[in-house]
Order: C-alpha cells, then structure tokens, then sequence
C-alpha cells in the first residue's frame, strides 16, 4: 500500500505559494510521486529526533525511479513541489519532531527568493520551520561548493537546520566542513556496512566523531541494519541511527519503531 496523496502537475501548491519568478519561467511537470517516512532516532533518549521523507513513486516505486524523469529543465519547480509535499504530508501525519527533506542546490537560483514557496506552505500547515532539516548529498558531482554554502547560510539565517548526506562517500567533505559547519553530517552507508568486522572504517568514524563534536556537529549513523554494526558505531560515541534495524520507511501512519 502507498499514501494516495500524490503530486500531479501542480495542483498541491496555492496560489501564494507559487515558485519565483526564475523556477516559474521552467517547464510544469507531470510527476507523480509521494513520500514515505523513516525515523532517525535517539538511542539515548528511546525517542524519534527526526523523520526524513524519502521520495517514492506511486507503487513505491524508488526514489531513483522518481529521479530519473526530472530532466534540467523541470527540476527547478520538482524541488518546489517536493517542498510542499513533504511539509505537508509530514504535518498531516501529525510529526512533530524534526523533518528532514533533501534538495537539489542547481535546483536553486537565489536562496532568498525559491525558499519562499517553502516559508509559506510551512505557515499555511502550521509546520515549524525550525523543525526542517534541509539535507544535501556530498558525494554529488554537480554541486558547486560555494553556491551550496551560500544556501546553506540563507537558510541557517532564517531558522532552518542544514545536513550533510552521504559524508564520506565524495572526496570534498572535510573541505566542506572546513568552508561551513552544518547542523549534522550523516555518514555514508559504505562506511556503516560491517562496520563492526573493519577496524580501518571503525578508526575514520571515530575520527569523523571527533572532528564533528569539536565543530558541534551532531553525528547520524544512515542505513544501520545489523545489532553489531549497531554496536560498535554507539561505542564511538553515536546516539542518532536511521536504518532498516529501527524501522523501515512507512506510508500508513509513523509506524513503530524498535531500540535494541
């Protein structure tokens, strides 16, 4: 089963919510997708710290899949609309921690002027947007680093919190930190993968902790499915773990979730 609240051309966007006059003068689209939600959780605590709404097609289909039929010129208004989705499936499912939604910085002209439509479907659902965690990939090719840490710094300024995914999966990353520091770096599954049996990862993680917790970054260990890799990233020092051995992405509700 799949949450039958989809996007279709553009009818979930009102009218005060339209894009900016550059992401406007793009191609509309004709995608349909949704968005599935998994937790990232605090072992610490036993609680959900945040959700991130993971793209899906319509049969639950992959975010791949979705990805694949964004061509250059409607990824602009996609990344408008994948905004607006997810706030406002996330508020309609009643999450009130943080969320966490993934962007597309090419997709981006001026911070300032295409994180509107975003300010206001936030408003309208009564979604806080000091509770948005904007994540971007640091393995992605096509990122140009300085207008990345200029987005990052517009919405640093108007109260959102910034994420790093995939760190350590690019050769860029403690360059990036070094330019910026985001809110959170979120560690490549390669990286996590048997981590337990490899004392060379185990040693970079560590040493990843250590840079992170000078920097006041907060360390979030992706794609965790085994209770050994479990334990030996909690023996580093990391309480906020996503993967497949605390809960799988739902449709249907948050789901439960499980902390060995």
């Amino acid at each position: 089963m799949h949450c039958d609240i989809t996007v279709n051309h553009e009818h979930d966007i009102e009218e005060n919510e339209r894009p900016c006059y550059n992401c406007a003068q793009h191609k509309p689209i004709n995608i349909e997708f949704t968005y599935a939600f998994q937790p990232i959780v605090n072992t610490l605590t036993g609680t959900v710290h945040s959700y991130e709404a993971l793209a899906r097609g319509p049969n639950n289909e992959s975010a791949k899949w979705v990805l694949d039929q964004v061509t250059p010129d409607t990824q602009y208004r996609f990344d408008q609309l994948c905004r607006v989705k997810a706030i406002t499936l996330a508020a309609e499912l009643g999450i009130k921690c943080r969320l966490n939604i993934n962007f597309l910085p090419s997709a981006i002209y001026r911070p300032e002027d295409c994180i509107k439509t975003t300010l206001a479907v936030a408003k309208r659902v009564k979604f806080p947007i000091e509770n948005i965690v904007f994540e971007v990939i640091e393995s992605d090719p096509f990122v140009d680093h300085k207008h990345l840490m200029h987005i990052f710094t517009v919405y640093k300024q108007l109260g959102f919190s910034t994420a790093i995914d995939d760190f350590g999966a690019g050769f860029s990353g403690l360059n990036m930190l070094a330019d910026f520091q985001p809110d959170y770096i979120k560690l490549d599954m390669a990286l996590v993968r048997d981590i337990h049996l490899d004392r060379a990862r185990q040693a970079i993680i560590r040493g990843v902790v250590a840079i992170a917790n000078e920097l006041s970054i907060q360390v979030i260990a992706e794609g965790v499915e085994t209770i050994h890799e479990y334990e030996t990233l909690r023996d580093t020092g990391i309480s906020l773990f996503q993967g497949y051995l605390f809960a799988r992405p739902t449709f249907q509700g948050l789901g439960n979730i499980v902390i060995p």
